[in-house]
């Protein structure tokens, strides 16, 4: 794969899956990550990696601009960044904590988006890949902010798509359920705290409402990023795709 390709949030987690992922395949790939640690174990494997909050609008502009330019161009840009946001009930929910959820998980999407489209409508192709979550398409009690900023990024996707669609762009959202790692650890032992249950309760919960009851692996959201990212994709655009096993019966605790 000779494509050029720039993934926000990417120095660990699922991020750093899809990086590695589109290296693998001989890609040229720029990360950017909040975690300075993370960032430089990533150079130390290779990765272009820097240093970036994407809720600072203007680091996270001169992040993309410069591989927009030390790349030449721009064929695949995974906006992977988002975080937890605050496990309460939408009235203990306090503004900053708003505003820091969808800053991270919504506002920095556009923001890319914005960036690296006039290049790629001049190219006449390109892959936007945008990461949601099953929150995304169902809700989740207790996080509103992080639902509301993963539903969100799916209307993103889907206008983007209608915008893009006579360039020869493509726009597709990726919904993970459940990924195993220790961001989702974090989710479920505060979720627990915050209802008075065990962490061993709660993942249960998460997992037995999934027809394929075990949590996805960082490299199957990796997998889905190369499909749409590859010419066997290139009539799918404006889609939501889920990776989570199926949901059948969505985490209600």
């Amino acid at each position: 794969m000779a494509a050029r390709v720039a993934i926000t949030a990417a120095a660990s987690g699922i991020g750093l899956a899809i990086a590695r992922a589109f290296a693998a395949q001989g890609a040229q790939v720029q990360v950017c990550d909040v975690d300075a640690a993370a960032v430089r174990a990533a150079g130390a494997e290779g990765l272009a990696a820097a240093e970036v909050d994407v809720a600072d609008i203007a680091a996270l502009d001169r992040w993309i601009d410069g591989a927009l330019g030390s790349l030449g161009g721009l064929d695949v840009l995974v906006n992977n960044a988002g975080i937890a946001g605050p496990t309460a009930l939408v009235e203990d929910v306090g503004a900053a904590e708003w505003d820091r959820c969808l800053a991270v998980g919504l506002t920095s999407h556009y923001r890319t988006c914005a960036r690296v489209i006039p290049a790629m409508k001049a190219a006449g192709e390109g892959s936007i890949i945008n990461i949601s979550s099953t929150a995304g398409q169902y809700g989740m009690g207790m996080r509103s902010p992080y639902a509301a900023a993963k539903w969100a990024v799916i209307g993103l996707t889907k206008s983007l798509a209608i915008e893009l669609g006579p360039y020869g762009v493509r726009a597709n959202a990726i919904c993970p359920g459940s990924v195993d790692g220790d961001r989702m650890r974090g989710v479920i032992q505060r979720e627990a705290a915050a209802r008075g249950a065990s962490s061993e309760d709660v993942e249960r919960e998460y997992v037995e409402g999934q027809s394929i009851a075990r949590f996805v692996q960082a490299d199957e959201i990796a997998d889905m990023c190369l499909f749409l990212a590859s010419d066997a994709a290139r009539i799918v655009s404006g889609q939501a795709i889920a990776v989570d096993g199926h949901t059948e019966t969505f985490h209600l605790g």
